[in-house]
């Protein structure tokens, strides 16, 4: 049973901490004559304002109690001294503690009033013009329209946080643009839940086949299937997906698409007879992409002297001879404008690229070396002995004014010949969009990945798209090499794409399979990470061992999993500070993850830089908690970021993660448990990316059948993209025919 709120009411003596972003505080309030500490996402606060506040207490050790607020109510400050204090606290423009005391001796208790209502007034206190009225008064509506906001959303379910983001985008007429269409809150740039939408335009008696409901409705449906990887949909499911979600006839919502098409709010495209729309912004990055390819692909090829001389001197100098496919991916890479690198473990793609490298330096091209993770780009410059950096970093985000850019775009070139982008599967459009938008036309593009792994988390799947229009020059390294050969990951990887039985492994190899059910699998995995693991390789259970969840539910997901190797690796300790967030409890060395872009939040290097930005799917260990500020450090790599209380919500508890957010990165040790997978889950590609995260070992656990579902299923997650089509389009086969190797 949910715990019933408590309720305190008092006036704001002093704000200890404030975030004006988020509207997270924490202040001091007096009421009864007891001053009590209250923390919450509260929106703007200033001394004098009288508030009622609804949450609960907490007990901290070093703190002592605290009161943390759920709800706020904010009323104008109405007694003479309270009046004075808030005009005092320099909260208003113009307004300091002497100007204060004027107002108050010429207008007493009533000032507020005056301010709101009749500002021409001010002008007759010295100092004030009637510039500076209007500025005092209008700042005076801006603050007190905010909390009426929060107020008005609060009955919707709306939270406080939500409540702030929606008064930045809309301003003091927020109210007024939400009456005339709730549904303008579930748009961009907002997202709103769609039922908060709806409850407030039943509030105004707006009918459900509205138009702007069913265009609402339209683009939340296209909206959330970006999510799920697609970046449009053909127009009958778009209707009946549409359709199913908000009850109402296809018909009705044919004419509202088509209304949308006409105000280009959606955007349509025919492939093979098929119209499928789009969100425009999503057609504009594929189309982007198919135009640069096809730049690309149509301009001559590029002449290099003693190509196969200086791949003879390569071979000399490492000891060892390129393999026909690699060679062939080398001259491709030096000669063509555009390469797709592709090949599974142990087929040498990193000896490729490396090779590749070599003869770009010694041609003196400048080359850039990125991925889409942190992860991996940390690898790629181990693999490579190069600098390699994430695309966001190399295009050095810009997130003034709220809004995500990047400081390198069409108008601030790279200053590169060749770009080599690493783990290609992962990157989604809006991603590969920036970061050719940044490239002089002549720069050439290298893209490398493994098309047998999950696509990317965003919309998209440019490298299964791009191999398959099979315009783009591609080599497919398909040869496992003697020294992968030795290793049972390697070998069960390829076994899983060629659907050939498991080898079960044991004890001497670098992989093998336990099989188990139920809890019993859930305490196997548990064993593993804790005792078994540990004794008998010397891996350290956090740092080294990285369960792989194809699914968060369940005994062996990842819900219930981390609870368990919380406890048991990082358990309640008296006068050891832990916060909780939500559901989670956070303790200084848990093992944590970033679960969505953030552009502003701070970190600093190890050894003195500092920056902003942490990105989804970074991994890091909480370093130091501070329980008065519900703030936390966390170490990634060689980075500490500092977790404010409002960004708590963006991180997880990583003993075990999903399979899809372990893409780009690789660990020590793998423990995979398959025992219970949802059959929406049960395909090759999940169980491949899987095992392939995997360095030195990877367990796999759970139920045989189970396994060979997964190993059967050849159905990739299917993913609706026009890029393939727009490609085709781009580049006519009669301009050019490139062979796939």
């Amino acid at each position: 049973m949910e715990q019933e709120l408590e309720q305190i009411e008092g006036t704001v003596e002093d704000i200890i901490y404030e975030n004006t972003d988020t509207g997270y505080t924490v202040f001091e309030i007096s009421g009864g004559g007891v001053l009590t500490v209250v923390c919450g996402v509260v929106g703007e606060l200033h001394a004098g304002e009288s508030v009622v506040c609804r949450g609960k207490y907490e007990n901290h050790a070093a703190y002592g109690r605290q009161f943390h607020a759920q709800e706020c109510e904010t009323d104008m400050p109405k007694d003479l001294e309270a009046v004075y204090a808030f005009l005092a606290s320099g909260s208003l423009p113009y307004i300091g503690a002497r100007t204060a005391n004027k107002i108050i001796d010429k207008f007493g208790a009533q000032a507020l009033e005056i301010i709101a209502n009749d500002p021409a007034q001010l002008v007759t206190i010295p100092g004030i013009s009637a510039d500076k009225a209007d500025r005092i008064q209008q700042e005076f509506k801006r603050m007190f329209g905010m909390r009426e906001l929060i107020a008005y959303l609060a009955q919707f379910e709306i939270s406080p946080r939500r409540a702030m983001e929606v008064f930045r985008v809309f301003g003091p007429g927020a109210m007024n643009a939400i009456s005339s269409n709730p549904y303008l809150l579930c748009g961009e740039p907002l997202q709103l839940d769609f039922r908060h939408a709806d409850s407030i335009a039943q509030y105004y008696h707006m009918e459900g086949d509205c138009a702007q409901r069913l265009e609402a409705a339209l683009l939340r449906t296209l909206r959330h299937n970006a999510g799920n990887g697609h970046t449009c949909l053909p127009r009958a499911q778009l209707l009946d997906t549409a359709s199913n979600f908000i009850h109402q006839p296809p018909e009705k919502l044919a004419a509202a698409l088509d209304r949308c098409l006409e105000t280009e709010e959606l955007c349509v495209r025919m492939f093979d007879g098929t119209p499928y729309v789009y969100l425009p912004d999503l057609l504009a990055a594929e189309q982007d992409i198919a135009d640069r390819l096809a730049l690309l692909t149509r301009r001559g090829k590029n002449p290099v002297c003693d190509l196969d001389r200086n791949i003879q001197v390569l071979e000399l100098t490492q000891g060892f001879a390129y393999a026909p496919l690699q060679k062939e991916a080398i001259r491709k890479a030096m000669t063509e404008n555009c390469l797709v690198l592709t090949g599974g473990p142990g087929t040498g793609k990193t000896t490729t690229v490396n090779a590749i490298l070599q003869l770009l330096e010694h041609q003196a091209e400048r080359v850039a070396l990125c991925a889409p993770t942190g992860r991996a780009a940390k690898r790629l410059s181990e693999l490579t002995g190069r600098k390699a950096s994430t695309i966001h970093r190399l295009l050095e985000v810009d997130y003034t004014g709220g809004v995500v850019s990047f400081i390198h775009n069409d108008k601030n070139l790279l200053k590169c010949d060749v770009v080599i982008l690493d783990e290609m599967s992962m990157v989604d459009v809006k991603l590969f969009q920036a970061l050719i938008a940044a490239l002089r036309y002549s720069c050439r593009i290298i893209m490398v990945g493994d098309a047998d792994q999950l696509p990317s988390v965003g919309p998209g799947n440019i490298l299964g798209e791009v191999i398959r229009s099979k315009l783009v020059p591609t080599v497919c390294l398909n040869e496992i090499f003697r020294q992968a050969k030795r290793s049972l990951i390697v070998e069960n990887a390829h076994h899983i794409i060629s659907s050939e039985p498991l080898q079960k492994g044991g004890k001497t190899d670098d992989f093998f399979f336990l099989e188990s059910d139920g809890e019993a699998a859930q305490k196997l995995v548990c064993d593993l990470v804790t005792t078994r693991l540990p004794r008998s390789y010397g891996f350290d259970p956090i740092k080294d061992i990285q369960v792989l969840c194809p699914t968060k539910l369940g005994p062996t997901g990842t819900q219930a999993l981390n609870v368990e190797l919380q406890n048991l690796l990082n358990p309640e300790q008296k006068g050891r500070p832990q916060l909780q967030s939500a559901a989670r409890i956070f303790r200084v060395g848990d093992k944590v993850m970033q679960v969505r872009n953030n552009y502003e939040i701070v970190w600093q290097r190890i050894g003195g830089e500092q920056g902003v930005g942490a990105y989804n799917g970074d991994i890091g260990i909480v370093e130091s908690i501070n329980t008065r500020e519900r703030s936390m450090v966390v170490r990634m790599d060689d980075r500490r970021l500092l977790y404010p209380a409002e960004n708590l919500n963006e991180l997880e508890i990583a003993y075990a993660i999903t399979v899809h957010k372990s893409q780009g990165s690789e660990f020590p040790a793998v423990v995979l448990p398959v025992a219970q997978v949802p059959p929406r889950l049960c395909y090759r590609n999940l169980f491949y990316t899987g095992v392939t995260r995997a360095r030195k070992l990877c367990i796999v656990t759970g139920r045989r059948d189970v396994v060979n579902r997964m190993m059967g299923n050849v159905r990739q997650n299917l993913r609706y993209s026009g890029l393939c089509a727009l490609l085709q389009q781009a580049i006519p086969p009669e301009q050019v025919a490139v062979e796939k190797v």
